[in-house]
Order: C-alpha cells, then structure tokens, then sequence
C-alpha cells in the first residue's frame, strides 16, 4: 500500500485520536471517599457489574463502619448491630446482600448478613464471636470464623435452611472461611493441621483439602473462582518468604513479585485467569496477574488515571469478569488512604480486526495494530484481536485478511 505524506497523516491523526477516546470512555479510577466525619476507608468486595463496592470506614473517634457504595448514592455507612463498629467483606453478584461482621450492644462480634436496609446476626457456633468473609453469587450461602463452645475459633458454613455450620480443621485447633464458590459449594480459607502449621484449605461436600505451601510452613486461601477450581492465597516459601500463590489441579504456583521479596493473592476472576493482591517492595503495590502478562504494578498499567503522588497500594478484588478491580490507596488530592475502583475497560473479545468498531476494516483499523506491534499484557483491548495476551503477526494477519469487509 502506498500513501502520500497527507494521507499517511490523515491517518495517523485519526489512529491517536481514535485511540485517545477509546481509553477515555473506557479505563477510570474512582476514589470512593469517605464517611462523613470520616478519616480513611477500604474497599474489600465488588458486584459483578462494577456498580457496588462494599468495605469499611473509619470515622469519628476511630470507629469503623462498613459502607455500600454506588455511583449514585455515594459511601452508605450500613450500622452495626447496637455497638459501635462494623466491617463488610463480601457482596453478593447483584449488590444486593452484603456480609461482614458488627458489634451488638453487649459488645459482642457477630457476623453479619445485610440486605435491603437490614442487618441480620448471623449468630455463633456457641461462643462469643463471629464473623463473615464471604458470600455466593446470590447471596444465599455466607463463609467465615465462629467460636463454639469450647473457645475455639472455626470456618463456617451459613444458610438459612440450615444455619451457621462448622466445617472442622485439618488436625489442629483452628481454621477460617475466607471465600466461597458463585453456587456456595466450595469453601477456600485456613486451618491448622495436627502440628499446629496454619494451610490453605478448599473445603468441598465435607471434606477439607490441605492445599500445601511453597515450601515454607505457612499458607491461607482468600479468593476462590467461580466454578472452585482455581484457588489464590499467600504461602511461604523455602526462604520463609510470603508470596502469592495460584492453585489448580493439586499445583501451588508462585505469582512472583514486582520485584520486592513478598506478595499475597486476594481475589480472581471467574475463569481463574485473573488473580489480583499487593505485592511489597518499598512500599505496597496492587497489582495484577494473568498467565501471560505475568505480574503487573497497576501504578504502572494505569499511571495516566493516577494524579501526582497517588498510590494503589492493595487490590483486595475484582469481578467475575476481570473488568472491576477495588482496594485501598493513597489519594493525593485529599491527602487520606481511601477505597478506590478501577474500571480497566471491557475485556478482550476476538474480533474480525474491526479495531475501532466503526464497520469497517480499514487502513485506521491496521494501524492501531501496527502501533501496539508487540505489547502483551490482559489489557491490551481490541488491537489483541484474537485475545491471546500479544499483539503479533497473527492479529495483523486477521486484519489483511478481513481488510475492506464492510467498507
């Protein structure tokens, strides 16, 4: 193809401003705030569409509440149980129910499950304490630590057919329910086995699996996939060295670092193809990993949503479908660590090599791809035409061969 100086600048121009829109209208960062009176907050669950974020607050005093955030209505702070603090954790697919725990009025912890405007205890396994880490797609099946009656502290298993069961140990005094599967049937979390070492465990149909280490004595999982299969979490390795972890199949994989010597895993997409946590080298860094991008610094991946001096420090979830990310950072603007959440734009869906989705596949189209010749990464957008983690021949080789088709 041949082109005069004119029409090569023609289309250059309408190459960048093509692809200054698309990452206007699709990438954002939103600080959520604070509570009013508030001094910081922390964003720990995220609905499917992006549209509810769940955490908590501290306000006046120092107290903690746990708040339900959208758009619209802003930080609702969602009370407690008669005391004074709360936390929320875990939100179901839809926004609808939220699950975390609060303080009575006797000053008791309780875990709690809250839906339209009410806050339900959710009880003890006979103790003094519980509380929620987790919940279902539809908000039926709630996860977390209870005490019973004999002081010890155990995962729980909660429906309201059946009540707050415990799901035992492995061996030892002591474990806890950090997340369950979209249908409630796989339950991932800790426990301590009969040597008093603390494991990663996925708990399914009674039976409670020791997920192992990296060769240290210590493991817990945090995020588990939609359908159970894929398990992240924080283990020590042989240098007792805590790094985060993807397990599938029986295999304990180490995510790596950004460079520092610790991470730890908190949330994964549905697929188990995303997995999002801190990682820890002067300070923390949220970042985000898939197979084939490796470990990235959303600093980094996003610098141009962060103002001066901004940090992303923890991401702590993200949706089922890897678009939504939330945790907690540093906003210069307002000089606090808030809750934020990142919108990293629609994720990559193979395509004809339509780039700019305009109809037609053209010589813009072509040069969008030619100018991200090269990248990889889980956020490269449509110029990853066939959505395989790299911009390459192969995308370039969909666009020639689809070129002119609907023009």
């Amino acid at each position: 193809m041949c082109y005069t100086q004119n029409r090569f600048n023609a289309l250059l121009s309408a190459c960048v401003m093509s692809l200054i829109a698309t990452a206007g209208w699709s990438q954002s960062l939103t600080w959520l705030g604070v509570l009013p009176n508030g001094t910081h907050s922390f964003a720990h669950a995220v609905s499917a569409d992006g549209a509810v974020v769940v955490g908590y607050a501290i306000v006046a005093a120092g107290q903690q509440r746990a708040f339900r955030w959208t758009a619209s209505g802003g930080m609702q702070d969602l009370g407690t149980l008669g005391g004074n603090f709360s936390q929320a954790f875990g939100v179901s697919a839809d926004g609808r129910v939220v699950v975390g725990w609060a303080i009575n009025a006797a000053g008791q912890q309780r875990a709690f499950r809250w839906e339209n405007g009410s806050m339900q205890p959710l009880g003890t396994l006979g103790g003094d304490y519980s509380e929620a880490w987790g919940v279902s797609a539809d908000g039926a099946v709630v996860v977390g630590k209870a005490q019973n009656a004999a002081g010890q502290f155990l995962a729980f298993r909660w429906t309201e057919l059946g009540g707050m069961q415990p799901l035992g140990t492995l061996g030892g005094n002591l474990s806890v329910a950090n997340d369950v599967s979209a249908n409630g049937a796989v339950v991932v979390g800790g426990a301590q086995n009969a040597a008093g070492q603390f494991r990663a465990l996925r708990w399914q149909n009674g039976v409670m699996q020791n997920l192992g280490t990296l060769g240290g004595a210590w493991s817990v999982a945090y995020g588990v996939s939609a359908d159970g299969s894929v398990v992240v979490g924080g283990a020590d390795n042989a240098a007792g060295q805590r790094r985060a972890f993807r397990w599938e199949n029986g295999i304990m994989q180490d995510l790596g670092t950004l460079g520092g010597s610790e991470s730890e895993a908190y949330g994964v997409s549905a697929d188990g193809s995303v997995v999002v946590g801190v990682a820890v080298n002067a300070e923390k860094r949220a970042f985000r990993w898939t197979a084939s991008g490796g470990m990235e610094d959303l600093n980094t991946t996003y610098a141009s949503l962060l103002t001066n001096g901004s940090v992303l420090r923890s991401a702590s979830a993200i949706s089922p479908d890897g678009r939504y990310i939330v945790g907690s950072g540093y906003n210069a603007a307002t000089g606090r660590t808030e809750a934020f959440l990142l919108d990293t734009g629609p994720r990559c869906t193979a395509h004809n090599g339509d780039v700019d989705r305009n109809g037609c596949v053209d010589d813009v189209d072509l040069l969008q791809v030619l100018f991200a010749f090269g990248q990889t990464g889980s956020n490269l957008g449509r110029v990853d035409v066939n959505c395989d983690g790299v911009v390459n021949d192969a995308d370039l080789l969909i666009v020639l061969f689809n070129f002119g088709s609907g023009c």
